[in-house]
């Protein structure tokens, strides 16, 4: 049986891209397809975090760890058919500094959506799970919007307009928030907010209905940009873990080897943190970069990459703490179990990256 739903490459759809910069314009090619949303981030200086996205358009910047409103700049200037093109901000283009971007694939230019009360302006990818919705707030109480997709488990809204902050929820459909007034700050290392009556939300199969129209997601005439994340098997995973404090750290299964990991501490404050499989190229995965601050790579984040998911090798409470809670998103490099029937074997793990790597695979304990 498929472990898939058709996606048997999930670099079509999401992939890491590194680069240096130059100073001056340069396309970044080799993504694998025209990003529809880029998050990129300086390596080795303090830049912060820069969010573009086709849907607010080329050179409209959101900073992942700032409450700031939208700015335009020369960041990325164009999206291409195989990346795109930044320009001389020193923020995502300084010369001789290294770079990560993040890319995923929604489904190019943007089209109305009347599936709620709010029209929404939306490219949404229904095979890999991944929306990008744009709309303009009424300050009603019980509005919705429509996403695109069938019952995500994750979004995450900024204002556009103002200074707010970034806000993630995933009530019903994610086990790790227990009601429609929870959810997590992307800008801060706060612990989640279990009952916020002021800004409440419920993601439904088509649209998100706005609980309580706090001014944070739903004010009056203001422009919002809101990310949704459907899981799709053998593609993507949005979950929660225990951790237990020891090197022989948790397990986490996903069906698939990761290419992307975020993680979260939910139950105390602790950095967001982003491991992946091109700035980490063999186990353990070592090197992270925080949403939640504009700190360039760093280390001791030791995690194992698998065949079919990751295991924690560190005891850093805030990735692994002893009955600590936590969530997680993921993104695949490649399916456990094709659409063919065809395994992510020992041998594609040698050949793909190194030869240690098969240690992890068979000894998860």
């Amino acid at each position: 049986m498929s472990y898939t739903n058709g996606l048997d490459k999930p670099s079509d759809y999401f992939n890491t891209k590194l680069y240096t910069g130059t100073g001056g314009t340069q396309a970044i090619t080799g993504v694998g397809f025209q990003p529809d949303w880029v998050w990129l981030k300086a390596r080795s200086s303090a830049y912060s975090h820069q969010l573009f996205d086709v849907v607010r358009g080329a050179t409209k910047l959101l900073s992942s760890e700032e409450t700031s409103a939208e700015q335009t700049l020369s960041g990325v200037t164009a999206f291409g058919s195989d990346g795109f093109t930044v320009g001389s901000d020193a923020g995502s283009n300084n010369n001789t500094t290294t770079f990560a971007s993040w890319n995923w694939k929604a489904g190019g230019s943007a089209s109305s959506n009347t599936d709620g009360s709010i029209t929404s302006t939306v490219s949404a990818n229904t095979t890999s799970g991944f929306s990008i919705v744009s709309y303009t707030g009424n300050g009603t109480d019980g509005a919705t919007v429509g996403h695109g997709l069938t019952s995500p488990k994750l979004v995450l809204i900024k204002d556009r307009d103002n200074a707010t902050p970034w806000l993630m929820y995933g009530y019903p459909n994610h086990p790790a928030f227990p009601n429609d007034g929870s959810l997590i700050k992307l800008n801060e290392n706060s612990a989640m907010v279990t009952d916020d009556s002021t800004t409440e939300l419920s993601i439904g199969s088509s649209t998100v209905t706005f609980v309580d129209a706090g001014s944070a997601i739903n004010a009056n005439s203001t422009q919002f940009i809101m990310y949704c994340f459907q899981e799709k098997k053998g593609f993507s995973k949005f979950g929660s873990y225990v951790g237990n404090g020891s090197t022989n750290g948790s397990y986490i299964h996903l069906g698939f080897s990761p290419a992307f990991v975020m993680v979260k501490r939910t139950d105390s404050t602790a950095n967001w943190q982003i491991l992946d499989n091109k700035r980490n190229t063999y186990n353990p995965w070592n090197t992270a970069l925080f949403p939640d601050t504009n700190d360039p790579d760093t280390t001791d984040y030791s995690t194992d990459h698998l065949s079919n998911g990751f295991k924690l090798r560190v005891t850093t409470t805030s990735r692994n703490g002893s009955g600590a809670s936590y969530i997680y998103m993921a993104f695949a490099e490649n399916p456990f179990v094709t659409s063919t029937g065809v395994p992510a074997c020992a041998r594609w793990l040698i050949e793909k990256h190194n030869k240690r790597i098969i240690n992890s695979l068979i000894n998860i304990t």
